[in-house]
């Protein structure tokens, strides 16, 4: 929004109005200080002879006033989280919770499976497979209806799945994907749309980082609860494709019906198939942890760290003319500032986790749950209206930690597998990063759109990205009830797994 503001004209002295940038400034002053308020508010409000439980809530305030000030998620966690220990226990809790529990949350086996994971996604998005993988899907899938949004869904796919990052995926395939579909025609909120929508199997399929995050938080096994985002995954990749057909056919101005027979008469068969050959590690990679895991041939840390090691020695090769050490050295780099961010976040979840269960706030909810005689799918359909909302102003991680440590007492009592929860809790937070008004992939893509070279001469604006979030979000809210009244899709695998 600030950058709509900053493009008009400024008023001139006749009209006596302020200038644009004094009006952001001042917004922006208003909004920080309403925040810094909040924190003051709560700090004080913590040392005042107050129930446990209202310094717990105090406590959430407290870490959702800092995230809005743009404080790193772990440290917006941790300062309410010691502040309420120190205020409910006194300074040894807060001592012995400093001293124990940073290494003894993140050295655990179950969590070595991360470095090799996000090693492993650096490695290939280094070596310059995501270019590739979107060339195939273009020539593979360029022919039917809406077959560019098609392929850039499924590329999306696969490149978070790698990757390990909606963000970061998401970026690139919008500088590739909305100016070639712009040229064939697309309608440009279907082009939008196809890319906004294209992350969100990613952190479902193997390997996932958000879904080792849960495991972390949720202390379930990480192998298992990969295992559980695979039907999950191809179900949405699936539902997306069916709905960006389904549109193309309805409305085939909006999906560049004029350039299929071109796209169809200028690839060919050979083509295709060589298009496959430099994506050939993507599969392998999946299938590689998948087999390994489902089989029991691997630990999920093995499959990891077999997969990083392929990783590597592929970047080698590739980039064999072109400085393959440095990009080694670059994505080591990157997995160790990436890694390090992600287990200091872990350490923040379990000092919030462990300041809600002392102010009792956990146990409360899941009384207050208990006492209105809620069954199994009431609750889901309730949180599925909770993670709606809360998606509107908070971004995954964030959603995550504040609504899992509560929801666990509950979720036992209900008999709700931890294991398809994590499945759900992800899925609705990739939602998050799409849902306005904070949804951050909205605003990265609007930011992308309005260079040139991207937009094609087109005029973008943000109502019409959001525009575009909007008509795929009905899709994505099917898939979230098809996971809760068919729990199976989620549960199979894993029970597989443990047969």
């Amino acid at each position: 929004m600030t950058t709509e503001v900053s493009e008009r004209p400024a008023p001139s002295a006749a009209g006596g109005g302020p200038a644009p940038s004094m009006v952001t400034g001042l917004r922006s002053w208003t909004i920080f200080s309403i925040g810094l308020g909040t924190v003051a508010a709560c700090t004080i409000g913590m040392f005042l002879p107050l129930v446990p439980e209202a310094i717990g809530v105090l406590g959430c305030v407290m870490m959702l006033a800092l995230i809005f000030l743009r404080m790193p998620v772990a440290l917006a966690m941790m300062i309410p989280s010691l502040l309420g220990l120190y205020a409910l226990r006194g300074t040894m809790l807060v001592e012995s919770t400093m001293a124990t529990m940073p290494y003894g949350e993140t050295a655990t086996w179950s969590l070595s499976v991360i470095p090799m994971f996000v090693l492993m996604g650096l490695l290939l998005w280094k070596a310059g497979l995501t270019d590739s993988i979107y060339s195939a899907a273009q020539r593979w899938l360029g022919w039917v209806p809406g077959g560019l949004a098609v392929g850039t869904n499924l590329a999306g796919a696969g490149l978070a799945s790698v990757s390990g990052s909606s963000v970061g995926m998401t970026y690139t395939l919008a500088r590739i994907g909305i100016p070639e579909m712009l040229k064939a025609g697309y309608d440009k909120r279907m082009a939008i749309g196809a890319v906004i929508v294209a992350g969100l199997p990613g952190q479902l399929i193997p390997p996932s980082i958000m879904l080792v995050i849960y495991a972390g938080i949720a202390e379930v096994p990480v192998g298992p609860q990969l295992m559980a985002g695979v039907g999950p995954g191809v179900l949405v990749a699936v539902m997306f494709t069916i709905m960006i057909v389904a549109m193309a056919i309805m409305r085939p101005a909006w999906s560049g019906a004029d350039t299929r027979l071109a796209v169809r008469s200028e690839t060919t068969w050979p083509d295709r198939f060589r298009s496959l050959l430099p994506i050939w590690p993507l599969p392998v990679l999946v299938a590689l942890i998948i087999w390994g895991t489902l089989s029991g041939t691997f630990t999920a840390t093995e499959s990891g760290a077999s997969a990083a090691l392929l990783s590597l020695l592929i970047t080698l090769w590739w980039r064999r003319k072109d400085g393959p050490f440095r990009a080694v050295a670059d994505a080591a780099v990157a997995t160790i500032s990436s890694v390090g961010a992600i287990f200091f976040m872990l350490i923040g979840v379990e000092m919030l986790s462990r300041m809600m269960v002392l102010t009792g706030i956990t146990n409360g909810f899941s009384e207050w749950v208990e006492s209105m005689d809620l069954n199994r799918t009431t609750f889901l359909l309730m949180m599925l209206v909770v993670y709606i909302v809360l998606g509107t102003f908070l971004e995954p991680l964030p959603m995550l930690v504040l609504t899992v440590p509560i929801l666990i007492p509950t979720l036992e009592n209900l008999e709700i597998s931890l294991l398809w929860f994590g499945v759900f809790a992800v899925f609705m937070g990739e939602l998050a990063v799409v849902s306005p008004p904070v949804g951050i992939l909205s605003f990265i893509i609007y930011s992308i759109v309005k260079d040139p070279e991207v937009n094609g001469g087109q005029r973008i604006t943000l109502g019409d990205v959001f525009v575009a979030a909007a008509w795929f979000l009905p899709m994505a809210i099917i898939v979230s009830l098809l996971l809760i009244f068919f729990p199976e899709i989620a549960t199979t695998i894993p029970d597989l797994t443990s047969g």
